[in-house]
């Protein structure tokens, strides 16, 4: 017997399954046509309504028979999401040119839930009903089978009108997602007439035309980089805002008159309810001052909400602050994306016309060629009619004589030279034909037949007469449907922002820019070993000898970076959780403290593991090291843009540090050291330590024996030299290019020629290499610092003993390497 169970990988048919599941979600549910604008549900909604005669002259019909035909014939899933639609389809503040006509309640502005489906009732609105339904029949577009092949349904309906841009429309797929703003149908139609006569109209000419989207509820629009970016490369963020007036209200009898700014119209999709309730909430918490009550007093002529102030405040200012810091003034995030042949595509709004007119001509070549067809078939009858009149004797009487209808039809057909539908339509006409009233209507409608033959297959074989009758029929849409703007248009949008910017409290890189300002050029950072963060004067410097050697005694804390202000450095930390964030040392000249002042506070409980000062060198990227021996690359553009929040690295386990980050090279060294003594170096290539990604944990490079323990790395070309450091104070110098390249998870080499490297004593305690000056703090608290030059004096591969002097009952708690500003890894 065949084996029918097939052993898969997990993460193929997952990856397989997720594939299948997104593409499901994108091209069936979440994403509209760019051709008829529709997504499916919307799509099967408007069919299953036109196929229940729901017409506009028709009566109301109760949406829950709709919702049930579309589950049961087109759409099988939730009720709640076909009624969701079909809501959405009927909002008039939601669409700009309903499709749906509804009864009952269907939500509000406010934010209201519609009724149930069982109260409200629906119909088709004319402009669904004649330009998106009308040419339904005329085998204008493909029907496919529907989920169990019981049905026939259209793939697309044959719009005349691209709603997809009228309407806008909002969904959420898997990886994208789409937001397209309503537009007005005057302007949408003359762009395409204007398309029609000159596809190669320029940008400039477009915008002209559609200068800016028409949202359902009115409100204003800034003209600006928003609107051209989204029109032009189909992603963008439209400024909007409320319609609002300042007037003089009358409080009541005996009361003083009042200002009191008056809001008749909010933004698109913002909600009146949630507007003032969240700044009732501000005026509550202070936020915003000069409020003295808040109303709404909107009916069914319109929205109206009253701001009443107090009588000692600046209108214009409290209308600026209403603008600056709720809903009322806000940004309309766009992104023109729709299915373009079964794929998604974020297209251009000419690109979006353009598609909508390739469609519409073909939707008319085929809506023509059926009528030909029909026009043919009916020419051919009448013919057939008026000849069997001219010899109606003769007919009669092969009629007559005739057995049966099958032999009168051949007869007809041989004697009279005539088809089978002729004959066939002889011998169902009925005797009042006969008639000479009857005969010249025949007559009438065999030259109407003709004309209207000839002026089908003119259309057909004439692309231009094609794009006369389509630009005649955009013409008539117009002037049935068209509207007046309802959202007005603000030129220089962008000025009125920075204006709105300017004016607000400054950002967070404002304020450094500001502070770095106001620094004296000459002075110096300076991170202490404590993570005290200073801004020094040269002078200041030259008193403390920070930046010289010293034995060791009661000398300043040693410094783990003194770099000049001028290179305006960024500097960051990396904590041994793993997380990264940006140093906004510039305040410190006002308030030096300690470093977790000026990073997010959200890293205030970890230890810092390394202060990395970066350049934008693409060739550079961050290694991160970890205790359990994992390393891992990142690309320097993934931290070279930081803002101010803290960003994760990497995922560390149970147990695990992150041991030291630093600056790599392409094709300079990483040198590993461990506290016995072992070294690994590696060349820093895209095949040894190739770039992961944040969330990658890094690959094993140093496996470590029981009781061993990583100690630090460094990054180095072939030229440079190693120093290691014990807890006794013995150094020990290597030239880099006497240790031996390794692989990752190598043993590497140990050449530590220490007597006894298992004892406490003997153990490595930090490594660098030699090219800056060395800080050492011992466990008596005890700071000195080692020189460059004294570290050039000792020979490599001996023990030396007298650089450091430590007591017998002293060791070495730390060694801190002085960051070098002048090292090429750093350089701005």
């Amino acid at each position: 017997m065949e084996e029918r169970l097939q052993a898969i990988s997990l993460h193929h048919e997952m990856q397989r399954s997720y594939l299948e599941y997104a593409m499901s979600v994108i091209v069936g549910r979440a994403l509209p046509d760019a051709r008829d604008g529709m997504k499916p549900v919307q799509r099967r909604i408007l069919y299953a309504m036109h196929e229940l005669g729901l017409t506009p002259e028709r009566p109301f019909k109760k949406c829950a028979r709709v919702v049930g035909d579309v589950l049961g014939k087109y759409h099988p899933h939730g009720d709640q999401a076909v009624y969701d639609a079909l809501v959405r389809l009927v909002q008039s503040f939601a669409s700009r040119y309903p499709v749906l006509d509804g009864h009952g309640n269907f939500g509000s502005v406010d934010d209201d839930p519609p009724a149930a489906m069982r109260y409200t009732e629906t119909r088709l609105a004319a402009i669904a009903y004649e330009a998106m339904l009308g040419e339904l029949g005329s085998n204008t577009v493909e029907f496919a089978p529907n989920f169990d092949s019981s049905q026939q349904e259209p793939i697309v309906l044959p719009a005349q009108l691209p709603f997809l841009i009228l309407n806008g429309c909002s969904g959420i797929a898997v990886g994208m997602a789409t937001s397209i703003p309503p537009h007005n149908i005057n302007e949408v139609i003359n762009a395409l007439i204007e398309i029609i006569k000159k596809p190669n109209i320029s940008e400039e000419r477009l915008l002209s035309i559609i200068p800016g989207p028409d949202f359902p509820t009115g409100g204003e629009v800034l003209i600006g980089t928003g609107v051209k970016e989204t029109y032009l490369k189909g992603k963008g963020s439209i400024p909007m805002r409320g319609i609002a007036h300042i007037e003089e209200i009358n409080p009541g009898k005996g009361k003083h008159k009042k200002n009191a700014i008056i809001i008749t119209e909010l933004p698109y999709q913002i909600s009146k309810s949630n507007w003032i309730e969240k700044l009732a909430e501000m005026v509550n918490n202070g936020k915003v001052e000069g409020i003295a009550d808040i109303r709404d007093e909107s009916d069914r002529e319109g929205m109206r909400i009253v701001v009443e102030l107090r009588r000692d405040s600046n209108p214009e200012k409290i209308l600026n602050t209403l603008y600056q810091r709720t809903s009322l003034q806000s940004n309309f995030g766009a992104t023109l994306l729709a299915i373009v042949n079964g794929q998604p595509k974020q297209l251009s709004l000419k690109k979006f016309l353009d598609i909508f007119l390739e469609f519409r001509e073909l939707t008319i070549i085929r809506r023509t060629k059926n009528n030909l067809l029909k026009t043919l078939e009916r020419l051919e009858i009448v013919e057939g009619l008026l000849k069997a009149l001219e010899n109606v004797r003769n007919v009669i009487d092969m009629i007559e004589s005739a057995k049966d209808a099958m032999e009168a039809r051949t007869r007809l057909m041989v004697r009279l030279d005539l088809t089978e539908k002729q004959a066939d339509g002889i011998l169902s006409m009925p005797l009042r034909r006969l008639t000479n009233l009857e005969t010249q209507s025949l007559y009438n409608e065999l030259e109407e037949l003709k004309e209207k033959k000839s002026c089908l297959e003119i259309v057909l074989n004439d692309r231009d007469e094609l794009l006369k009758a389509m630009i005649e029929e955009l013409k008539g849409l117009r002037k049935q449907f068209g509207s007046k703007r309802k959202t007005k248009l603000i030129e220089g949008g962008d000025e009125l922002l920075a204006q709105r910017n300017a004016s607000l409290r400054p950002n967070a890189e404002l304020q450094r820019k500001k502070a770095y300002e106001n620094l004296p050029r000459e002075s110096r950072l300076m991170i202490q070993n404590d993570n005290q963060v200073k801004i020094v004067s040269p002078q200041l410097l030259g008193r403390l000898h920070l930046d010289e050697s010293c034995n060791l005694g009661d000398a300043p804390i040693p410094a783990r970076l003194i770099w000049p202000i001028e290179k305006n450095p960024k500097v960051i930390v990396v904590t041994n959780c793993g997380k990264i964030a940006l140093v906004k040392w510039e305040f410190s000249g006002n308030q030096p403290g300690i470093i977790q002042k000026f990073i997010p506070t959200i890293l205030e409980k970890e230890k810092i593991s390394s202060i990395i000062p970066i350049g934008k060198d693409k060739e550079l990227s961050i290694g991160l090291l970890t205790s359990d021996g994992r390393f891992k690359r990142l690309d320097i553009e993934e931290i070279v843009d930081m803002s101010g929040r803290a960003a994760s690295l990497l995922k560390l386990k149970e147990n695990v540090n992150l041991q030291s980050g630093l600056i790599c090279r392409l094709n300079d060294y990483l040198i590993i050291v461990s506290d016995i003594g072992r070294i690994l170096k590696i060349k820093i290539d895209d095949e040894n330590i190739p770039i992961m990604g944040k969330l990658a944990q890094g690959s094993v490079i140093m496996k470590l024996f029981p009781g061993e323990r990583i100690i630090g790395a460094i990054t180095c070309s072939s030229k440079e030299d190693l120093i290691m450091i014990t807890k006794k104070g013995s150094i020990l110098k290597h030239s880099i290019n006497s240790i031996r390249t390794c692989k990752r998870g190598d043993l590497g080499t140990i050449k530590n020629i220490l007597k006894d490297s298992n004892k406490e004593q003997n153990r490595v305690v930090q490594v660098f290499n030699g090219k800056s000056l060395v800080g050492v703090i011992t466990s008596k608290e005890r700071n000195g610092r080692i020189s460059q030059e004294a570290i050039k004096e000792i020979k490599y591969d001996k023990i030396n003993k007298d650089l450091i002097k430590v007591d017998d009952d002293e060791y070495i708690d730390e060694v801190i390497p002085l960051i070098d500003p002048n090292s090429h890894s750093f350089i701005n």
